[in-house]
């Protein structure tokens, strides 16, 4: 029987105990580990247990650091200023127009699109990537439609290749078949499943390997994952065989995340082995992670690893001016080489959850972007805030299904008649906008914005065809009370409130 008081007795605020025990004690949490992982290993079928024992692997290390590590991870008196080059500006990229260089470059890379993801947030079920963002097609249709378009502009040959998750795996498969007759060949593997740890026991709260006897006892964790499920897998092998040099990863989430040939370009020609796309803060992304200068080391530095009293240092816009995009490109034989060498020590995060049956459970989980500071010839590249366009909520939606933009083969392109380059701030209330269905079954269609600056809409509210908000907009039904916004009305800065009926 594991020891119920692992958790309390190391991270507990009873009585210090000695070093020696504490040592012990996570001597003992490893060993008890190590034990019920074993037993759960003996419930899995033939065909999993190979994977399940890798998966393990994985695991039981970063549970090893999750147990001695102690502390934030970054000594705020150790960050030093960012050298002079350490953030590369996109306008000062040398542009690529020579079409035989492009399709050469082009035929060194591969795209990978985390895809692990769930819509559950956004009140839909499956995988995110396959909610209708514009015009009927999903995530993963504009993701199709942008990379065939370059193969065939080109002549080349771009992998997709997706990180699914055991939550979106099966689905996904079924999807990706409607592609086989488009120009891209579509590679995927899975991220690890790890088993969530009892927050007092530290211990598997799994009774078996299979999700689906609880699929709450698992979790995907985080894209940290990338690098040794995609060596795992045998992909980075087989892609390094074929010739390919460089990946570019991104959320499938993310619009703007388009296959740059600038920044190919830079991975190519320059040597950089990690570059991490970056863009300039505003009030909205204080909570996004940032570049810093540590230890002689390029690195990204994340709210969660910030020590309590410099939190709002780290929130400061004048002192920390940029944050990542999570579009990063690297080398495969240098992804390879860390690998093998074992050179990859990313930070763990340590994610508590409550399940539905009210246990409190610890999910660990790493970042993508956090092994940057494991290459040494990395770099940030500071780019327009077109190319960060995550989908998280339907506010998000609104503005990327409305006439701000329009489609180019699958890249959505910012409005020329927008007469500036920022994006309106749209919020829109949890209680009749959080889900996807009831959020569309409020438009009669999607407003025209533009003109737009600002837009806040709560409670019971309805749009009727051919709306136009510009300026600042907040609109405002009280409980019990329904605004329907009439057809064709032009709504210029503009408060709405009480009960409007049409």
């Amino acid at each position: 029987m594991a020891d119920k008081k692992f958790g309390r007795r190391l991270f507990g605020h009873q009585r210090t105990p000695s070093m020696e025990f504490k040592e012990l004690t996570k001597k003992d949490a490893q060993i008890s580990l190590a034990h019920e992982l074993e037993k759960l290993t003996k419930t899995a079928n033939m065909s999993e247990k190979e994977m399940m024992e890798k998966n393990f692997e994985g695991f039981q290390r970063l549970f090893s650091k999750f147990i001695n590590e102690s502390g934030t991870s970054v000594h705020w008196d150790k960050i030093e200023r960012l050298p002079k080059d350490a953030i590369k500006n996109y306008s000062e990229l040398p542009a690529m127009s020579d079409k035989a260089q492009i399709k050469d470059l082009l035929n060194q890379l591969v795209v990978i699109k985390l895809n692990g993801g769930l819509g559950t947030s956004m009140g839909c079920s499956g995988p995110k990537s396959v909610i209708p963002v514009r015009n009927d097609l999903t995530f993963l249709d504009l993701t199709v439609q942008q990379i065939e378009y370059l193969n065939k502009t080109y002549d080349a040959d771009v992998p997709l290749v997706l990180m699914n998750s055991f939550n979106t795996d099966e689905e996904t498969m079924k999807i990706i078949r409607k592609y086989s007759g488009f120009k891209v060949t579509i590679r995927t593997f899975n991220q690890s499943r790890f088993p969530r740890i009892n927050k007092e026991s530290l211990m598997p709260i799994a009774k078996s390997c299979r999700a689906e006897d609880d699929m709450e006892a698992w979790y995907p964790p985080g894209h940290g994952d990338f690098y040794q499920s995609f060596s795992n897998s045998g992909l980075l092998n087989e892609f390094i065989e074929q010739g390919k040099k460089v990946c570019f990863i991104s959320n499938i989430d993310n619009l703007g995340a388009t296959v740059d040939l600038n920044i190919l370009g830079q991975c190519v020609t320059e040597g950089y082995d990690f570059i991490m796309e970056v863009t300039e803060k505003t009030r909205a992304d204080v909570k996004g992670g940032t570049l810093i200068n540590y230890e002689g080391k390029l690195r990204l530095l994340e709210v969660a690893q910030v020590p309590k009293d410099h939190e709002e240092d780290f929130k400061s816009v004048k002192k920390f001016n940029v944050f990542n995009t999570n579009n990063l490109w690297m080398r495969l034989d240098t992804v390879q080489t860390n690998i093998q060498e074992g050179l990859l020590d990313i930070e763990v995060i340590v994610n508590p959850k409550t399940l539905d049956n009210g246990l409190n459970v610890y999910q660990l989980e790493t970042a993508v972007g956090a092994a940057m500071k494991c290459f040494d010839h990395a770099v940030g590249i500071n780019v327009p805030r077109s190319r960060f366009l995550p989908v998280k909520k339907t506010s998000d939606l609104l503005l990327v299904m409305s006439n701000l933009y329009s489609l180019d083969h699958g890249s959505l392109v910012m409005s020329p008649k927008r007469m500036f380059p920022s994006t309106p701030l749209v919020k829109l209330g949890d209680n009749h906008f959080k889900k996807v269905n009831a959020f569309l079954s409020r438009f009669g269609s999607i407003p025209d914005m533009l003109e737009l600056d600002h837009l806040t809409v709560s409670g019971d509210v309805t749009f009727g065809r051919g709306v136009s908000v510009r300026g600042t907009v907040i609109i405002i039904a009280n409980h019990g009370d329904r605004i329907d916004i009439p057809a064709g009305a032009i709504l210029e800065n503009k408060i709405v409130s009480g009960n409007l009926r049409i």
